[in-house]
């Protein structure tokens, strides 16, 4: 079957990993540390995607500046204590796999840092699938389309031919900002009615159902 979509960009943490509960506890923990209220599940639910710096800020806009690094260690000594034992969505390695052996190219646009990112590829051996990815460290955190521009510029990939998956609103926004088709994942950090109106070509309430329209349409 012709290849629909050459390259296919993933978003990682509520996507491809069942990761959304890690993060939103370290949050939670990191701000109880540093005696800042505790945001409520769905607010920090909201702000996975994003950019350290910018989750911060979103959550807290009246944070002194000299907060945002504290905050920032408590939260990635947290997060990193417990990062290699976050599983993946069952059937994402398979998934990959299948798309790569098809001839796909595939990105990973996401909120982590390269350090993160790297520690995750390390962990699920995962990296050997991807020929190319972005982090929020080294361009313009989501919603911002830059991510997706530069995948594209790099990898010599037309926005017809890309479709972006990822499991929140920065992603379908940023998707929509870069003038790429999406995919939503609403089984990760932002409910699915959340999803509904950014103009996705398929909300997707399990990881099955996400892979099964990728292998049928991509």
């Amino acid at each position: 079957m012709p290849k629909r979509y050459q390259l296919l960009i993933f978003d990682w943490d509520g996507t491809l990993m069942d990761s959304a509960s890690s993060i939103v506890g370290c949050i939670q923990q990191a701000s109880a540390d540093l005696g800042y209220p505790v945001p409520s599940r769905q607010a920090a639910s909201h702000i996975i995607g994003l950019g350290l710096t910018q989750a911060l800020y979103t959550l807290f806009p009246d944070m002194p500046e000299t907060d945002i690094p504290r905050m920032a260690d408590r939260y990635r000594a947290c997060y990193l204590g417990q990062d290699a034992e976050i599983p993946l969505f069952d059937g994402a390695e398979a998934l990959l796999g299948e798309l790569h052996g098809r001839g796909h190219q595939l990105a990973v646009a996401t909120g982590k840092a390269r350090h993160g990112l790297r520690r995750a590829f390390e962990h699920t051996g995962l990296g050997r699938y991807f020929h190319a990815s972005r982090t929020a460290d080294e361009t313009h955190s989501k919603p911002h389309p830059a991510m997706i521009l530069e995948l594209l510029d790099e990898l010599r990939v037309d926005k017809e031919q890309a479709l972006m998956i990822g499991d929140t609103s920065h992603d379908l926004e940023m998707a929509r900002s870069a003038g790429v088709a999406s995919l939503a994942a609403g089984f990760g950090a932002h409910p699915a009615e959340h999803l509904e109106d950014f103009g996705a070509l398929r909300v997707c309430d399990s990881f099955t159902e996400l892979a099964q329209w990728l292998l049928d349409n991509a």
